[in-house]
């Protein structure tokens, strides 16, 4: 039995964000955010449920999970597997147009419900901190702990979690666990298994349930990530860069064309920085896809 890796876009996606994913997120959650008794979420509406992309080779850029609880409260949770430039104003702008968007203009303000963005990283975000999960909230000044509870942005750091299996004992413990290593497991350990929400996280992870071009799109993936991290810091994040400027020129040509030829895939995907810039530009006034690339 093999498992998807869950630090890769696709996975992560798919285990957390599917329409069989409710328990499995719910679980998550507490864990992450230590919620007890009556603040514990017991139930969640995922937002936009995973689907398969309809481009074949598709790298999301970001790609995150959205649901909402029975109070309103509202989680976007996210993996990043490498430092990208800006990443915290990403996750604070994010956070706040999700706080914004709950309200039209005019609307009562008392409407508006508590955020909570939860970013997961696969390198060290804040070394100066020993926690392996950080929560930022507006705060007074004169008195931290007097704190605006309505926006929250919860950074999980893996690298800081090195226990063993068998030293994993909570459940926050284990889902780290499971993050960590579900990539290059062929069982599910014992005490993992003891959690029914995880068992049914290694269900959807396992990767006899995936179809050929899934498993394709995945390994591509999975080789994508190896490439990266084998460069250094700064090769990969200008490689990281590029990335994202393919995948937003995949999304506006897709928007614009529907479904993609896979040759234009292909060539996008492997283009330098002054092609898409090219191939940007030409977008804005072009009538077809051939104007584009022509």
């Amino acid at each position: 039995m093999r498992f998807l890796n869950p630090k890769t876009d696709f996975a992560f996606k798919r285990i957390f964000g599917s329409e069989a994913s409710r328990e499995v997120l719910v679980s998550f959650l507490n864990a992450v955010l230590a919620l007890e008794g009556a603040e514990q979420i017991v139930e969640v509406t995922i937002l936009d449920p995973y689907q398969m992309p309809r481009i074949k080779g598709w790298k999301d850029t970001y790609v995150d999970v959205r649901a909402r609880d029975r109070h309103g409260r509202s989680f976007i949770v996210e993996m990043q597997v490498l430092p990208a430039p800006g990443l915290e104003k990403r996750v604070l702008y994010n956070a706040c147009k999700a706080y914004v968007g709950q309200i039209q203009q005019a609307e009562d303000y008392r409407k508006l419900v508590e955020v909570i963005a939860i970013t997961i990283t696969d390198f060290f975000m804040f070394r100066e901190l020993r926690e392996i999960v950080s929560t930022f909230r507006l705060s007074a000044a004169e008195n931290p702990g007097f704190t605006n509870r309505d926006l929250a942005l919860v950074f999980v750091e893996l690298p800081k979690f090195t226990k063993t299996e068998a030293e994993v004992s909570s459940p926050l413990d284990r889902w780290l666990y499971f993050l960590k290593e579900a990539g290059v497991l062929d069982a599910v350990p014992a005490s993992l298994a003891v959690d029914p929400a995880i068992e049914q996280a290694f269900e959807i992870a396992n990767r006899a349930g995936l179809s050929d071009d899934e498993l394709r799109d995945q390994e591509r993936r999975e080789q994508w990530i190896g490439m990266l991290k084998s460069l250094d810091p700064d090769e990969a994040r200008r490689e990281g860069e590029v990335e994202g400027r393919r995948q937003v020129l995949l999304e506006l040509l897709c928007e614009r064309f529907g479904d993609l030829p896979v040759p234009i895939i292909e060539r996008v995907r492997s283009a330098k920085p002054d092609l898409l810039a090219r191939w940007t530009h030409r977008l804005l006034k072009a009538s077809s896809i051939d104007e584009v690339f022509g």
